[in-house]
């Protein structure tokens, strides 16, 4: 613990996963806050850096607090990392930024929402109205009052985003269902239907095809499934290491 901590202060025990939000210079467990006497306990925590869809139990003196609490002088509170997995609903939607994860999370057949051109206060709005959880590596937006819920995305690496969003919500997988294009569903197509759409070299050589419901594009297990196939398989395994 701090010492020589000030008794106007307030104590604020940071968990290690919430760690990264804070500013190297004050990347510390402890953290002192003076309260201004009409601030909450939410308020001092994103004060320091931290969204609070980040937050999970807040504790003083091992009794459970909200966000709303008005935290009196020389309190010690124990700030805890949202617990995983945190089975807050499987849809999502994606900020302009995670256009890659957008496409993997497709693959394995997860509701994920994705517009390249969509501004923030639009995202709200959506994810609202759908009730999708916004992934998102930008904390401003986390911290909007309206937004319902939201997820702050760990890894600058499209793989470490997808494992990090895999262990936090566990979602179930279920690959090669999805458009990876437009997030429709999927649905087995016989050959013949689609024959005038084809290649010549596609229809000499596949004979099982899968079409979008909403934009009608056309899948078949082509040059690039092995890549697809090892993104797969990885997830897969992540999934049952849990």
């Amino acid at each position: 613990m701090l010492d020589n901590v000030a008794e106007t202060d307030v104590l604020l025990r940071i968990a290690p996963e919430l760690m990264m939000f804070l500013p190297g210079a004050r990347r510390t467990e402890w953290q002192r806050v003076a309260p201004d006497g009409t601030s909450t306990l939410g308020h001092l925590v994103e004060s320091l850096g931290i969204p609070l869809t980040e937050v999970g139990p807040m504790t003083v003196d091992g009794v459970g607090v909200g966000p709303g609490l008005h935290p009196r002088p020389a309190q010690v509170v124990e700030v805890h990392a949202v617990p995983r997995p945190q089975p807050m609903g499987h849809r999502f939607l994606l900020d302009v930024h995670l256009g890659t994860l957008a496409r993997r999370l497709r693959l394995l057949g997860i509701d994920a929402a994705y517009h390249n051109d969509m501004d923030d206060p639009s995202l709200v709005v959506q994810a609202n109205s759908e009730r999708r959880v916004l992934l998102t590596q930008d904390r401003g937006l986390l911290r909007r009052r309206a937004l319902w819920l939201g997820a702050y995305v760990r890894g600058s690496r499209a793989p470490d985003q997808l494992r990090d969003l895999l262990e936090r919500f566990a979602p179930r997988l279920r690959p090669w269902t999805r458009c990876t294009a437009c997030n429709g569903e999927l649905d087995t197509v016989a050959k013949r239907e689609i024959e005038p759409m084809l290649q010549a070299g596609t229809r000499r050589s596949y004979d099982v095809y899968g079409q979008c419901r909403d934009c009608g594009k056309v899948y078949w297990h082509g040059a690039h499934s092995g890549h697809l196939e090892e993104i797969v398989t990885q997830a897969e395994n992540w999934t049952s290491d849990r």
